[in-house]
């Protein structure tokens, strides 16, 4: 079987010198490989194909058979590297917590080991009759959140 590490580093030479970056590398049962990449633009299809082959020209299929995907992180996939929170910046995030907390906010935010998201909640105050919109920034670290992904609203 093909290892991980192997394809990671490949994945890496390949990338080498482009704005993309490495989302994820799964090795499957079978030798299905799947490879996900981004960039802050977005990836388009000359990149996965140019690094595909560049993939395939380092395995040898004489050795050991394998089925190759390379293409680009969904735009409704959590994200799976700081790369992706880093990239949506700005951007209106749905976070799902390990405590079972789901929130909607917009990603503030992202460092090395936490993210903050700047959500909208409506309070009532002493002063109004009516709830008013205050906006707070809530900090998370990486490991205690199930997922976070990009939000689309349809208005």
């Amino acid at each position: 079987m093909i290892e991980q590490g192997t394809v990671k580093q490949l994945v890496e030479e390949g990338l080498g010198g482009t704005d993309c970056f490495l989302v994820d590398v799964v090795v499957k049962p079978g030798n299905t490989i799947v490879v996900e990449i981004d960039n802050e633009e977005g990836v388009d299809i000359d990149r996965c194909v140019a690094l595909h082959r560049y993939i395939e020209s380092k395995l040898d299929r004489d050795v050991e058979d394998y089925e190759l995907e390379v293409g680009s992180a969904g735009i409704t996939s959590p994200f799976k590297v700081v790369a992706q929170y880093r990239k949506n910046i700005g951007n209106e995030v749905e976070v799902l917590t390990k405590a079972g907390v789901k929130l909607n906010g917009i990603l503030k935010e992202a460092g090395e080991n936490h993210f903050v998201v700047t959500v909208t909640k409506k309070i009532k105050t002493e002063t109004s009759k009516r709830k008013v919109e205050v906006q707070e920034d809530l900090s998370f670290e990486y490991s205690e959140v199930k997922y976070t992904k990009y939000l689309i609203r349809f208005k």
